[in-house]
């Protein structure tokens, strides 16, 4: 296995972006205009965030669904012509592009097409590594309103198996994961995440801020100490372009370490305040440790395995046929409640 040279400690930097929907756009060209656009002046904001914090910056997170805001009742065919990105389409490739100058790490978000399932659509978080390579591909596994690797969960893992349901990027910045916006409330993925090695969660979100700790908030430090790792969390700074208001998803993208301390943490609108230093030494000799405060080690998951075999909550495999309407997600887990109450779970 080829050896890798891990930078000790860097800077990352969470983004705070406006996302600039496409939902209005009249077909695909417009849509992928759009798109271009944004990265465009992603572009010109990283370059100037760089310049600010330094080279030392290895690492950039960008919010969820950045390039394209979220579907809003659209028929599943539309969004994914116009919305959906190619596996190795154009954007990816301007994104790479990016990396490749700057010379950094750039996670995000985006709706993203499969060969392999070709009536759906996944939300995908992304790392693209400083030659301008896809190195990781996270398809969120908990939506309320997409599609999951767990709704084709059988097909899913003959095409990529557990480890491509659970990836993790060993890089010279660290053991990379990522995590999409709510996800960040179930801690069976980080876990999952962690037990492959993770180190830095790249959580890309959009999400309500305000003056009180959100549920989110208080499960991104949760996590961070659950897992011993940090969590680099990026929100949007708005959703322009769609009928809700335009701030309704603003603000508080923040760094956390991973003894669940916020290293930085910005206010509302477009920012590039969120940045701090990844120590890759301190977390790996804190990792290592013996005593109390050494979680990992700690875990007896033998314990909780039983359980969970047992367990039959939201079911597995329910669009393998590929013909789903947005009907389907309402209907499913209103079928998954009256399942619970009747098996005196809830």
């Amino acid at each position: 296995m080829e050896q890798i040279t891990t930078i000790e400690a860097y800077r990352a930097l969470a983004l705070q972006l406006t996302c600039h929907a496409v939902n209005q756009a009249s077909d695909r060209q417009e849509a992928r205009t759009l798109m271009q656009q944004a990265i465009a002046r992603i572009r010109s904001q990283i370059a100037a965030s760089l310049a600010f914090i330094g080279a030392d910056c290895r690492l950039i997170v960008l919010p969820e669904y950045f390039l394209t805001g979220f579907p809003l009742g659209e028929p599943f065919a539309v969004w994914a012509d116009n919305a959906c990105l190619e596996m190795a389409g154009a954007e990816y490739e301007a994104l790479g592009q990016i990396a490749q100058k700057y010379r950094i790490f750039l996670a995000g978000n985006a709706y993203e097409l499969d060969p392999h399932f070709p009536k759906l659509y996944f939300q995908t978080c992304f790392v693209i590594d400083p030659s301008g390579n896809v190195i990781l591909r996270y398809r969120r596994l908990n939506s309320m309103f997409a599609p999951t690797p767990h709704d084709v969960w059988d097909e899913y893992l003959a095409h990529y198996g557990l480890e491509g349901v659970f990836p993790v990027a060993k890089t010279e910045i660290g053991n990379l994961a990522a995590l999409a916006s709510d996800e960040i409330v179930f801690p069976e993925v980080a876990r999952c995440l962690m037990m492959r090695g993770a180190e830095v969660f790249l959580h890309s979100t959009s999400e309500v801020y305000g003056k009180d700790r959100s549920p989110k908030d208080i499960a991104k430090m949760s996590r961070a100490i659950e897992n011993m790792a940090y969590v680099v969390s990026a929100n949007t700074a708005g959703i322009a372009q769609i009928p809700i208001p335009i701030a309704s998803a603003d603000g508080g993208s923040k760094i956390i370490d991973y003894r669940g301390l916020v290293l930085a943490e910005t206010a509302t609108g477009e920012s590039m305040a969120a940045f701090a230093e990844i120590d890759l030494t301190a977390l790996r000799r804190y990792r290592r440790r013996p005593g109390l405060t050494n979680l990992l080690s700690r875990q007896r998951f033998e314990l909780y395995a039983e359980s969970y075999r047992q367990a039959q909550f939201y079911p597995a495999n329910t669009m393998l046929s590929g013909e789903v309407d947005r009907k389907h997600f309402m209907q499913t887990q209103q079928q998954t409640i009256e399942h619970l109450a009747d098996s005196d779970v809830i």
